[in-house]
């Protein structure tokens, strides 16, 4: 594979994965918000897999095999499960409406661009054309957490800016050393299962897990 065709996959893979991060602004079900998050995992495993092939690196490779497994199988079921559950479909009004989401977010990826404009002028990778995208990706899953009533659409939200961090990584760097990212997805993993376990409790006292409706409680 040669270089040019390398860094217009990489850069078609991180494009991919912003737009699937931008679903959740213009999507309102649940059910679609966890497929946007199962099927960017996918994207990010195969540009994993793509880097390890072009670098010859074995530990990256290693790496997409188990994000694919646990973001693309695992953590999608928990996360159909949670939903199942508590029984919440849709996020039926989050604090901003879809069009002014979407304009924000568009915002938010020109500060990406803006933001990472050195980093790429400096580098000298072929998949540097990426890395804004990839942290335009981290500001769309920062900006779901924020914006979203729900507290399961904040968990994909948080997963999804996790995605974006490991994409800036791979893109970034080829990549970070195999233990490394293993126990990233270990404490993302152990930090799942406390956000399944603090739903379910809030699901059974406060009968809702619209968070807007906890911070009246406290106030």
């Amino acid at each position: 594979m040669n270089m040019a065709l390398f860094a217009q996959l990489t850069t078609l893979g991180a494009s991919l994965a912003l737009l699937l991060g931008l679903i959740l602004l213009w999507r309102r079900s649940l059910a679609s918000y966890i497929q946007a998050f199962q099927w960017q995992s996918v994207v990010l495993a195969a540009i994993f897999l793509l880097v390890a092939y072009f670098t010859q690196e074995l530990e990256l490779a290693i790496v997409a095999g188990v994000l694919l497994v646990l973001k693309a199988v695992v953590l999608p079921r928990w996360l159909n499960r949670m939903r199942w559950r508590i029984g919440v479909d849709a996020e039926v009004a989050p604090y901003l409406n879809v069009t002014t989401s979407l304009i924000l977010a568009g915002l938010l990826v020109l500060l990406a661009y803006a933001l990472t404009r050195p980093l790429v002028q400096a580098s000298s990778l072929p998949t540097r054309a990426g890395l804004p995208l990839a942290m335009g990706l981290i500001f769309i899953g920062l900006f779901v957490i924020i914006t979203r009533r729900k507290a399961l659409t904040q968990v994909v939200g948080f997963l999804v800016m996790e995605n974006g961090i490991a994409l800036l990584a791979v893109l970034g760097a080829y990549g970070v050393p195999l233990i490394i990212e293993l126990g990233v997805f270990l404490d993302l993993l152990m930090g799942v299962i406390v956000m399944q376990v603090f739903i379910y409790h809030i699901q059974d006292t406060f009968d809702s897990i619209d968070v807007d409706q906890l911070n009246q409680l406290r106030s």
